[in-house]
């Protein structure tokens, strides 16, 4: 382009611009100098961009110019910019009145022309213009005789002149194209057909399998295009007709900068060099024969590589190329380059040849000119600074003159622009760097979108891999104070997708509906079986959901539909169980009840015998023979045989063998994994007896004895029944356990009413589906009384929603447009729109859910400590048994007389040694019996699960047993400071009136102000103004004009209409007045009075039509001083006082006069002191900890009773205090916010995220309080040690079961006559299981403390912290910086006042505890607060 043309563009700084008068001053003052064709100034950006004629004006003159205007111009970069030009070729219409000269002074006059030729003869006008500013029908509005000159175009066709030719010179063309696999398919078509003579841009999609090529049909045709991509390999069709494409001016730049291709062919190639070397590179990432030909292809283009051999079976390359020229290296990079992260390259040997030349070290890089291949990539940079459209074709223009550049698109709406650039010759940030040189902020940017799902702590990142890495993405969110770490295994992130699909009948049908799925944007994998007539399907939840992959399968003539998930909490209400314990105990009870009577009968027979022994001295023979012929159950059927012993062995045989069967299959499944556990105990018992009592029964028939043996087959049955009423009563509770999880899963709604709305939104259909079926960005609608059934964000509507179930927080909360919503809480009373935010397992509730399941299987250190004990018990227990039994087989044959004498069941009629065997072999059993490891088995979990299932109903999310355990054990607790001790919204302190109220009264400033900040969007403003509404019990304020910010210093404004506000205000206090005169007048006629005073203010309000206006001014000192103020002394110290409190001072100006002062700070919570008070007097240390200033630290601590304070910390060094703690040997917990405070969360012993449930870091905190609330804090510890108290108890129930029961049951107390059965060591093994499941249940009767409660026992200990008692440490380091010390007379006011506080404070509790008003002295009391407002 001639120079002669070319308009130039520059930035200066402007300093010294206040408001917009400032800006339009400067605008009108240089836009009427000569040359200057365009001006847009920045009040925010603080400059000035210009566009103007170099020929007429430099960046000195303009600069020159600003500053002789009284502002500080700086003229950063005094190379100005070239900005393109364009042509326009005009008509004239014959029928034209205007003289030639008056078109030529129109159009000069214009903006944005920058030169003009006119041909009176031809009757054409050529016109340059800038297109920023003006185009060619803007053109032809000003002049409507003049017209587009089409003959003009089709004379210069043959030249690049014009931007209209490229109009009808390119044309776009949309292609389907089949058999693409991977990237390397798309690469190969691009660069195959890019370099077809008359293709100018091609780009493929994999993911739609389509190309969109621009071509000139002048050079080559559709068809011809369509053949060339079916020639590679691929089938074709066109999907679109071609259309013309209208380029803008950088287009028509770069053709005319383009390198015509040569037409020569390959065979012009540069002859192999005399210094050609070869290379073998391995390359990894290949797939098929495309991938081998893209990298022949591309490589195969570069000047100076004279072969290349790709195989893919050896996944190498050999290249001979010119070494004087190129390295292997940048060979290397130009094939990662061709699809960047798919191919991996390494160099494995270089063999240069024998004519190696000596310019060979020299190398270079390849030149864009000798270079035309396809290998480019896409970069997007966000771009700041920029103003108008001048901008944007200034940075086109320069940077697409740029080595490498292919095209650049930049988007003024979006801030952003997309380089398409060859990698070899320039790099993303080269471009950054270059967009900065002339004069924007440039930043790469690599990140399309985020999504976090706050319980699941997880951050779903879209982004460009070209530009940024993960790794990156996570330091970024590191940077932001939280911990970040990338999910290896991100692909869970996908949605899984389960369906039913019938209809099918062969493979073919499989097949069609793999092959159109997988073809389908978004699903990556598909798996269809015919035998099961279910399809698994992965997708992607942004680009598809499961509603739009049913209705593929179903357009295909299937029927598809969910596989129903089972929603109810069945597996956790042990039903399945119960249901068995209870048929085992019922069998094992049916069968023992008949084995209890036979047994009964025989111990009551056998003491009948044993007192006619004891009175008639009988022989042994006389006394078998009276037994065997008195009882008719010992009588003999065959010889060896008894009907006693057959009938107890027909009824041992069901109840052993289909009551106990469930005990030898999980005795197995022990035994096979080399463990043993309860039910081992159980088998070795039962088997034991039975087969003991089956073999002696055997040999007795075998040998026809006369004596009938003692068996054992009265025990499998009593066992049985006792183990299994045992096990029957420990499910029933188990499920009681686990109702707090039941109840949390019976929230989840299972329906949803799908929505779809127009542009204008209103409603054009709705649709009932399954839960499982809304998707990410569904418009779901909620009547009143429904569910929510997914996260969202409202988008019409107002409603009550009770989120009690979920946040514990009774009161139901607002919610408007733009609320977030959460899945499983109930709408109330209005009909709400909200869009899906997070679906299926993502909603908070679902999360909720995993996070109280994971606590609830999750185990505490104590339990891991029993489990190890249990281990070792079957093993122990074995040995002991029979170690009781060899020791009393041992004092049997020793010592007779012990057994005799105590052995209940003894009788003559049975040999010596069987009596002793019998005696032995019946301890031995009941020690296997009474031995019960699943108490203490039972013992922790059991109470964990409660009391996570209790914290989790009283708002508190405990991540399972550790944290639960650990927190009883904590001795220190840590508390940010803003945001948990503190609201973390700043809130209006103090208004202080400094003029005599009869000039401007306090509710007139406050109207003021209140008005002027509304239009404020800092969140100092939004306190004042909603202080102001208020106190003026309003909703609305007066009119805000002429509204400025400057920030770090204030506003200025001007204020109308606040009238009707003030008689408002004046008419319910003279109200008020009369009201209260009617009542002290009592028997006056007052009526007439009231009704002339209120018609007197209805007059006031008709006469307030003349609205004053107000010149208002608010800010910091610097604000006012720059304005012209003085601040006094007595202002001054006033601020310097509420600064030194930690709050923020800002002064008002209203019509030039100084009138008011007011103190902003963050307030404490109300129940801070109490929750601090609590803690310690539970004995636990409380320590402050801050990145705030030591003042405002001080401040707040002496408010809530907090001693030890740590300000100025960084959220690095709060992890190194925490550390340093626990270093001391202390527990630490830490309360946090979870802002910034999840390093120190996750490194305390303890974490707990303070919130409102979805303003909290859930990944880093153990403990998690959904309400935002301290006490809870006090709740959570108070639980924790609550529970452990419980563990111990059952751990202690569990233990002395088996400490006695052992001893006992092997007959250490026989002489003090403490004998056990077996059954009965059964009866108190279920009874230990049982008792330790319902001391964990006592857990449920847990209440957490009300406000109430806690206030009533800790306000007489209360008292705020004098500044001597609070020690402050700054930054990390331990030097504190303690309060200055106080002189006698400072100490014994101090104290005197202190004195005088508690004493007023004990009155004000006295008076509240009797009545529930406050009474007048405590109101008088406490207007005197120095806090409260005041007139200086």
């Amino acid at each position: 382009m001639d120079r002669s043309m070319v308009v130039d563009l520059v930035t200066i700084s402007v300093e010294g611009m206040t408001c917009g008068s400032c800006v339009w001053t400067i605008e009108q003052r240089i836009g009427k100098l000569n040359g200057v064709h365009h001006i847009k100034v920045s009040l925010e950006e603080k400059n000035a961009t210009i566009i103007y004629d170099p020929k007429l004006q430099t960046p000195k003159t303009l600069q020159e110019a600003i500053d002789d205007m009284g502002f500080d111009a700086v003229l950063h970069n005094p190379n100005p910019v070239p900005v393109l030009t364009d042509t326009v070729f005009l008509t004239v219409a014959a029928s034209l009145a205007l003289p030639w000269d008056h078109i030529q002074s129109m159009l000069l006059k214009t903006k944005g022309v920058t030169d003009i030729k006119i041909s009176p003869q031809q009757r054409t006008v050529v016109v340059t213009i800038i297109p920023s500013i003006l185009n060619a029908n803007q053109i032809i509005e000003l002049l409507p005789d003049l017209s587009l000159d089409i003959g003009t175009l089709e004379k210069k066709s043959g030249t690049c002149e014009d931007y209209s030719m490229a109009q009808v010179g390119e044309v776009m063309l949309k292609m389907k194209v089949e058999g693409m696999t991977c990237h390397s398919c798309t690469s190969t078509i691009e660069g195959k057909i890019g370099k077809l003579q008359g293709v100018q841009r091609i780009k493929v999609s994999l993911d739609n399998q389509e190309a969109t090529i621009v071509y000139q049909p002048r050079l080559i045709t559709a068809e011809e295009i369509k053949k060339q991509i079916e020639a590679v390999g691929f089938p074709a069709f066109i999907k679109k007709q071609p259309k013309y494409l209208k380029l803008g001016a950088i287009d028509i730049e770069r053709l005319k900068n383009t390198p015509v291709k040569s037409s020569e062919g390959p065979q012009q190639r540069s002859p192999s060099y005399s210094s050609d070397s070869t290379v073998t590179f391995i390359i990894d990432g290949m797939h098929c024969k495309s991938c081998v030909l893209n990298i022949e292809s591309a490589l195969s283009t570069l000047q100076y590589v004279s072969s290349i051999v790709v195989s893919l079976e050896n996944r190498s390359a050999i290249v001979k190329y010119n070494a004087s020229s190129v390295t292997p290296e940048t060979l290397r990079k130009a094939i990662e380059a061709i699809s960047p992260g798919k191919y991996k390259v390494s160099i494995t040997s270089e063999v240069e040849s024998t004519s190696n030349s000596p310019s060979s070290s020299s190398l270079q890089k390849i030149p864009l000119n000798t270079v035309s291949h396809p290998l480019t990539q896409e970069t997007v940079i966000n771009i700041g600074g920029m103003t108008c459209n001048s901008c944007v074709q200034s940075i086109e223009g320069v940077i697409s003159k740029r080595a490498g550049v292919k095209s650049i698109r930049v988007s003024l709406a979006n801030g952003n622009g997309t380089v398409e650039y060859d990698p070899l010759l320039t790099s993303p940030e080269t471009l950054r760097e270059a967009i900065e040189d002339m004069g924007f902020d440039a930043a790469l940017s690599g990140i399309y979108s985020v999504l976090v799902a706050l319980m699941a702590g997880k951050a779903e990142v879209r982004y460009n891999p070209a530009v940024i890495q993960p790794p990156v993405i996570a330091e970024f969110i590191r940077e932001l104070g939280f911990g970040a770490t990338m999910i290896e295994n991100a692909g869970e992130g996908d949605g899984v997708l389960e369906l039913v699909v019938r209809g099918m009948t062969c493979a073919s049908c499989v097949h069609k509906i793999e092959s159109i799925l997988t073809k389908h944007r978004g699903i990556f994998y598909c798996s269809v079986a015919l035998a099961t007539n279910k399809a698994h399907i992965k997708y992607d939840p942004e680009i598809i959901g499961p509603r739009d992959i049913i209705h593929t399968v179903e357009s295909l003539g299937f029927e598809a539909s969910l596989v129903k998930k089972d929603r109810s909490a069945s597996h956790l209400d042990h039903k399945r169980e119960i249901r068995q314990w209870r048929r085992s105990f019922l069998v094992s009870l049916f069968f023992c009840i008949p084995v209890m009577g036979l047994m009964i009968y025989m111990m009551v027979m056998d003491h009948h015998l044993a007192t006619l022994h004891h009175n008639q001295s009988m022989s042994q023979e006389e006394m078998i023979n009276i037994h065997s012929s008195s009882m008719f159950l010992e009588r003999q059927i065959l010889p060896g045989l008894s009907i006693m012993n057959l009938l107890s062995f027909l009824l041992c045989v069901p109840v052993q063998f289909f009551g106990g069967w469930y005990f030898y299959i999980q005795a197995y499944r022990a035994l096979k994994h080399k463990t043993a556990n309860m039910d081992v105990l159980i088998v070795l018992a039962t088997t034991i007896a039975f087969a003991y009592s089956l073999v002696i029964l055997l040999v007795a028939m075998y040998e026809r004895a006369k004596v009938n043996p003692i068996t054992f087959f009265d025990t499998p049955p009593m066992l049985f029944v006792f183990i299994a009423l045992g096990r029957w009563l420990e499910h029933i509770a188990k499920g009681k356990t686990s109702e707090a999880l039941a109840k949390l899963i019976s929230l989840q709604a299972t329906e949803a009413t799908i929505v779809t709305l127009d542009s204008d939104n209103i409603l054009l259909s709705e649709e009932q589906v399954d839960v499982e079926l809304v998707q990410r960005g569904d418009i779901i609608k909620v009547v009143p009384g429904g569910k929510f059934p997914v996260d969202g964000r409202v988008i019409e509507g107002h409603s009550m929603v009770d989120e009690s179930l979920i946040t514990g927080e009774a009161m139901p909360v607002a919610k408007k447009s733009g609320s977030t919503v959460i899945a499983g809480s109930i709408n109330q009373n209005g009909s709400l729109l909200i869009r899906a935010t997070h679906v299926g397992a993502d909603t908070t509730l679902s999360q909720i859910v995993k996070l109280v399941e994971e606590a609830q299987t999750s185990k505490a250190p104590i339990q891991q400590f029993a489990d190890k004990l249990s281990g070792y018990f079957v093993p122990f227990i074995v040995v002991i048994s029979i170690a009781t039994l060899l020791v009393w087989i041992i004092i049997g044959f020793l010592n007779f007389e012990i057994v005799e004498t105590y052995f209940p069941g003894y009788n003559r009629s049975i040999s010596r040694t069987e009596t002793i065997i019998r005696f032995a072999f019946q301890a031995s059993i009941t020690v296997l019996c009474i031995a019960c490891p699943c108490s203490l088995g039972l013992a922790t979990p059991t109470a964990v699960m409660v009391g996570t299932g209790v914290g989790a109903q009283n708002g508190i999310l405990i991540k399972g047993g550790e944290p639960l355990e650990m927190a009883h054990k904590v001795k220190v607790v840590v508390f940010d400071k803003t945001g948990t001790i503190t609201h973390g919204t700043p809130i209006v302190n103090q208004v202080k009136v400094l003029v005599e109220t009869n000039r401007i009264s306090r509710n007139k400033i406050l109207a003021i102000v209140g008005t002027a900040e509304s239009n404020s969007e800092h969140p100092l403003g939004a306190a004042i103004t909603k202080y102001c509404k208020q106190e003026l019990d309003t909703e609305t304020l007066g009119t805000c004009v002429d509204f400025q910010v400057v920030p770090g210093c204030g506003i200025s404004c001007k204020v109308i209409n606040i009238e009707g506000l003030l008689h408002k205000n004046n008419w319910r206090i003279e109200e008020n007045n009369i009201k209260n005169a009617s009542l002290v007048q009592i028997g006056t006629n007052n009526e007439q009075s009231s009704t002339s005073s209120s018609m007197i203010i209805d007059a006031q309000l008709s006469n307030a039509l003349n609205a004053q206006q107000y010149k208002v001014l608010i800010g910091n000192r610097e604000w006012m001083i720059r304005n012209g103020f003085v601040i006094n002394n007595d202002v001054d110290d006033s601020m310097t006082e509420h600064e030194r409190k930690g709050r923020t001072a800002v002064l008002v100006a209203v019509d030039d006069e100084l009138c008011g002062l007011i103190a902003i700070a963050d307030t404490v919570k109300p129940e801070a002191e109490l929750a601090v008070h609590i803690l310690k007097s539970m004995g636990l240390e409380v320590v402050l900890m801050t990145g705030d200033n030591s003042k405002t630290a001080r401040s707040i601590a002496s408010q809530v009773g907090i001693t030890k304070v740590f300000a100025e910390v960084l959220p690095s060094h709060k992890v190194a205090k925490v550390k340093q703690l626990q270093e001391e040997g202390k527990q630490v917990a830490m309360v946090g916010d979870g802002i910034n405070d999840s390093p120190a969360l996750a490194m305390a012993n303890v974490g707990i995220a303070i919130g409102t449930g979805t303003d909290v870091a859930i990944e880093a905190a153990d403990v998690v309080l959904i309400r935002n609330d301290l006490l809870d804090v006090v709740a959570s510890i108070d639980l924790s040690r609550k529970t452990v108290k419980r563990i111990r108890i059952n751990f202690v129930f569990a233990l002395i079961y088996n400490l006695v029961g052992i001893p006992i049951a092997a007959g250490v107390f026989m002489p003090i006559g403490l004998v056990l059965q077996p059954w009965m060591g059964s009866a108190a093994m279920a009874a230990s299981s049982v008792s330790v499941v319902l001391s964990s249940l006592f857990l449920k009767l847990y209440r957490k403390p009300t406000y109430e409660n806690y206030e009533l026992h800790a306000r007489s200990h209360m008292g705020q912290k004098r500044p001597s008692e609070i020690s402050v440490h700054v930054g990390i380091d331990d030097t504190s910086r303690n309060s200055p010390k106080l002189g006698l007379l400072d100490r014994i006011v101090n104290y005197s006042r202190a004195s005088i506080n508690s004493l007023l404070s004990d009155k004000r509790s006295l008076n509240s505890i009797g009545t529930s008003e406050p009474d007048k002295h405590s109101l008088l009391v406490g207007d005197c607060r120095e806090d409260d407002d005041t007139t200086l």
